[in-house]
């Protein structure tokens, strides 16, 4: 009989402890990946586990994280316990990267609930440089091998093209001699205006910005446009969508063109520069605004491509 009565009261506050223990809000973290390079994106997920009849208050994160994580996005959603409709887990994943190498410490945050507040523990996130090997030599693409393709194989694969090309100058040139016969109106033509070289639109276009004076008080939008001078630049000069690119990737891109080592330097320095101020809230000296205007205006004058205006063409031509 007291074994039975034991038996009967270990089962008792068993239950009693479980039940209290199922009723108790269980917070939970973690982190897709703990290690990342600059630039890269992980996931941060903040849960909780309690009865749906609880009330509890989400902690509140700011845009950055320990000062140099960002947060670039959010989504919640809400899991009923399929063993006890009781209990629900909210939960919230937060999408992060880092612009800054170095080893950062996500702190613990707190879930105000009806039974008083619940922390979560912290994380840790390792932001890693990216490794760029400069003993190496850039080497150019090589050319593809040559198939011998004689003219007669071209002919006889494009015949048809050619009969209508041969057709198409026939009819042309038809033309061509019944306007030729016409009598001619003279029509005053308006000299067009010779397009400016990339260099000189970039140049142009960086004092303005200068003249702005934006770095005294719109660092943000300073630093944005000198970018966006730089990008427009290496797309016209070098033919590269760079407005559909990312820093690394406009690197890659600019690894097969013929470009100093120190010129691709000092553009890095300033597109890194730029995306530090405009994603992770870098606040640069003053010096360090007026440097890279300067330096802008150098790569520019550094990389600019020789031209020869349409007017001084049209004269030699003549």
């Amino acid at each position: 009989m007291i074994k039975h009565f034991k038996y009967f009261l270990v089962l008792l506050l068993t239950g009693t402890f479980y039940a209290a223990a199922a009723q108790t809000p269980q917070p939970g973290e973690k982190l897709d990946r703990h290690t990342i390079r600059i630039g890269e994106q992980t996931h941060l997920h903040l849960s909780i586990k309690l009865n749906v009849k609880d009330k509890v208050e989400f902690p509140v994160l700011a845009d950055s994280i320990a000062g140099k994580i960002v947060i670039v996005g959010s989504k919640a959603d809400t899991i009923f316990d399929k063993q006890d409709a009781a209990l629900e887990t909210i939960h919230r994943s937060y999408t992060i990267t880092s612009f800054d190498s170095g080893e950062y410490v996500i702190p613990s945050y707190a879930f105000k609930t009806t039974t008083g507040p619940v922390y979560t523990q912290p994380l840790n996130l390792m932001v890693q440089t990216i490794a760029v090997d400069t003993t190496k030599a850039f080497y150019d693409i090589k050319q593809p091998l040559a198939v011998k393709y004689s003219f007669w194989d071209w002919l006889r694969d494009n015949w048809p093209w050619v009969a209508g090309g041969l057709l198409a100058i026939i009819i042309i040139a038809g033309i061509a001699y019944y306007i030729g016969k016409r009598p001619k109106k003279v029509v005053a033509v308006e000299p067009t205006k010779p397009k400016l070289p990339p260099h000189v639109i970039a140049l142009q276009k960086l004092q303005e910005l200068r003249s702005k004076k934006l770095y005294q008080q719109e660092v943000k939008l300073y630093h944005i446009e000198l970018s966006e001078v730089l990008r427009e630049y290496l797309e016209k000069r070098y033919l590269i969508k760079t407005h559909e690119q990312t820093t690394d990737e406009i690197f890659e891109s600019l690894r097969r063109l013929e470009i100093a080592d120190d010129n691709k330097n000092l553009l890095k320095q300033l597109l890194v520069l730029a995306d530090l101020v405009k994603f992770a809230k870098e606040k640069p000296l003053p010096f360090e605004n007026e440097q890279s205007m300067d330096d802008a205006i150098a790569f520019v004058n550094k990389t600019q491509q020789a031209y020869q205006p349409e007017t001084d063409k049209e004269e030699g031509n003549k």
